[in-house]
Formats: structure tokens, C-alpha cells, sequence
């Protein structure tokens, strides 16, 4: 069983603190590269959507080995008690 896609990004932001786009999708590939909705602009919503709403925050960007728009996420405290109140232990 997986996690949603969402949840999942915030589950492996709590493990590794900060991450781009890029390392995200590279980490979640093994279980999610498979579904249709494994894209850059869909994990990248998934990833707004979640600063949005307060679970984590803008930390840091630059350009990716390709030239592109590279932005860093940080997990916050409020990030960090939702996996720890949501998401069961087996899955952080």
C-alpha cells in the first residue's frame, strides 16, 4: 500500500528536512514512476500546494544541471507535527 502522491512528498520532506524538485521525484520514483501523474508540473503543484498550506516553506533556489528554475523546500514545524499526527510510523 502507498501513500497518496501528496502525502508522500511531505512524508519524505520530514525524513530528509529540504529538498528540490528534482530530488523528490528521483526518491518517490521507485514507487510512483509508474502513475500517469508522475510529472514535474504535477509534483511540483503537490509541492505549492503543501507551502500553501503552511507545511512547508521556500527555502532556497537556483538553476539544475539543465538550466532550469531549481526551488528548494524546507519542511516546518507545522509540516513536521501533520506527518507525525497523519501519516502512521510504518510509512516515516
Amino acid at each position: 500500500m502507498l501513500l497518496p502522491a501528496r502525502t508522500a512528498v511531505l512524508n519524505y520532506l520530514y525524513k530528509v528536512g529540504k529538498a528540490d524538485i528534482n530530488q523528490i521525484m528521483e526518491a518517490l520514483k521507485p514507487d510512483y514512476g509508474n502513475e500517469r501523474q508522475f510529472t514535474r508540473e504535477r509534483y511540483l503543484d503537490h509541492v505549492m500546494s503543501l507551502e500553501a498550506n503552511g507545511l512547508l516553506v521556500k527555502s532556497g533556489y537556483g538553476l539544475d544541471g539543465d538550466g532550469e528554475l531549481s526551488i528548494e523546500f524546507e519542511i516546518n514545524e507545522d509540516g513536521r507535527a501533520t506527518v507525525e499526527k497523519y501519516i502512521p510510523a510504518v510509512f516515516r
